[in-house]
């Protein structure tokens, strides 16, 4: 069964290095949060969880950049990550990374693919 992507915004909503855009996901059986941010002109999609301990990354919300826009932050733990990436490049979880979430942009919007283990938030 080929789930279709399901819009989470406008392109214009994802600014470069600004603030994130979250949106509602079934994350292997558990309610949560992905999110998308822009970084080198291109949107990325992640979990928002830490690697280090699931935990949500945002300082409030949408604020996943640390202060440079060069990394994403954990407010918890302060581990730093790629936003390319994801991975953790200092902090507790070094060597970890986020859950990345298939995301693409096309005709002015962007859209998260579910997968086995990210499906639609259940109501």
């Amino acid at each position: 069964m080929t789930v279709t992507a399901i819009p989470i915004c406008s392109s214009d909503a994802v600014v470069e290095g600004g603030k994130g855009i979250r949106f509602p996901v079934t994350a292997g059986g558990d309610n949560g949060n992905g999110f998308v941010i822009r970084y080198d002109g291109k949107v990325y999609g992640y979990l928002n969880r830490c690697a280090h301990v699931p935990i949500e990354l945002d300082w409030n919300e949408g604020d996943f950049f640390e202060s440079s826009g060069l990394y994403l932050m954990c407010s918890t733990h302060g581990a730093i990550y790629t936003p390319e990436s994801g991975q953790c490049v200092g902090g507790p979880c070094r060597g970890g990374r986020l859950r990345p979430i298939m995301v693409v942009e096309r005709d002015g919007h962007v859209f998260w693919q579910p997968d086995d283990y990210l499906t639609p938030a259940k109501v």
